[in-house]
């Protein structure tokens, strides 16, 4: 079977942001540090690429200087069981120069992409009333950080609270 490892490309952070994700996921580790050898593109001794695990998925960092920006078009998605998990990671994720978005999306210090996804949402935003799904719906539209009881009142029809 083929192997299919994401490979993130980085301007020379490639370490510090996988040493950021494994502290923070659980079931995480560093798996492997190369660096740059004489005559290679990048400075002799410096990190070329970090191999890590994201809760048992492979993954790559590599420090290939500032060409290529990180940008949405891929971003990583955290499945989170519960308002507090959704409140940990963002607040980890988004600290020291990280930007929030709307609909759960926030870019890390790094410029990484993440969407910080309560589980509990697609329940709500697929509820079978379809004015209960359109409240949840503009409910989410209206946040940055997803804020689940806040998604749940307006699917019921409460107002915010």
């Amino acid at each position: 079977m083929p192997t299919i490892t994401p490979c993130l490309w980085f301007d020379d952070q490639g370490e510090q942001a996988a040493q950021l994700y494994t502290s923070l996921i659980p079931n995480s580790r560093i798996t492997n540090v190369t660096r740059y050898g004489p005559g290679s593109p990048g400075p002799e001794g410096a990190v070329m690429t970090v191999e890590f695990e994201l809760d048992g998925t492979s993954y790559v960092a590599l420090n290939g200087g500032p060409v290529f920006p990180q940008t949405e078009a891929f971003s990583l998605q955290v499945h989170c069981a519960s308002q507090e998990e959704v409140d940990r990671y963002w607040d980890s994720l988004i600290a020291d120069g990280g930007s929030e978005s709307q609909c759960g999306w926030l870019k890390d210090r790094f410029g990484v992409s993440w969407q910080i996804v309560p589980t509990a949402l697609g329940d709500l935003l697929g509820d079978p009333d379809p004015e209960r799904a359109r409240r949840a719906m503009e409910a989410m539209l209206s946040m940055k950080k997803i804020d689940i009881a806040e998604i749940a009142r307006a699917a019921a029809g409460d107002q915010p609270g």
